[in-house]
């Protein structure tokens, strides 16, 4: 059996997060930085954006129970700018999230996602408008990201998706998985490891 994960399919609800710009320090506050795991970061996803909407009387998409388990987040323009740190799409995906659907996206925030199998495509603002809203209107609704096809079905809609050529192939063919491609021929690794005068013989 491949050790490869390929990633080629996301169904689920989706989660609709409006607004532009939104970095990495409302996502993860740069506080929850200070850990030697990623373990339970997604406890604190946007912490401080639910704290001060709540204040207003205005529930986070993150804190409201009607999208506990969705899985497709719906994002607006430069998703994830500011600073590098890789701890804010850990803390998404661990929330529960497996795709990112986004006009456009930070990239170090990309890269950082790609490098732990979390799709992020890009699709048109008023496809993105139309989704956000059925996301609010019909919160038990399923939609399919297809990264084969580069569509996400949703409500009686089809949208087209994108994104970098190299990148979405490496989700389909499992090139992301880093782990996967050494566990894929031990030999090889094994057998560099041999030539290597500094990994053994001590």
């Amino acid at each position: 059996m491949s050790a490869i994960v390929r990633i080629t399919r996301v169904e689920g609800r989706l989660l609709p997060l409006r607004g532009h710009d939104i970095d990495t320090d409302r996502i993860i506050p740069a506080r929850f930085l200070r850990v030697i795991t990623f373990e339970g970061l997604e406890k604190h996803a946007f912490e401080d954006d639910i704290a001060s909407r709540a204040a207003a009387g205005d529930p986070h998409p993150f804190a409201q129970e009607r999208f506990a388990g969705a899985r497709i987040l719906v994002v607006n323009r430069n998703f994830g700018c500011g600073s590098s740190r890789e701890h804010a799409p850990q803390a998404l995906q661990r929330w529960g999230i497996s795709a990112v659907v986004g006009e456009s996206f930070s990239e170090i925030f990309f890269g950082n996602s790609l490098a732990i199998g979390l799709p992020c495509v890009t699709a048109a603002p008023e496809d993105l408008e139309w989704l956000q809203t059925l996301g609010e209107t019909d919160t038990q609704g399923t939609a399919v990201l297809d990264l084969t096809t580069l569509t996400l079905q949703a409500g009686d809609r089809v949208v087209s998706v994108g994104g970098p050529k190299a990148a979405l192939e490496a989700f389909t063919t499992g090139g992301w998985d880093a782990t996967g491609l050494l566990l894929e021929d031990q030999a090889a690794v094994e057998a560099t490891a041999a030539r290597l005068p500094y990994v053994g013989g001590f």
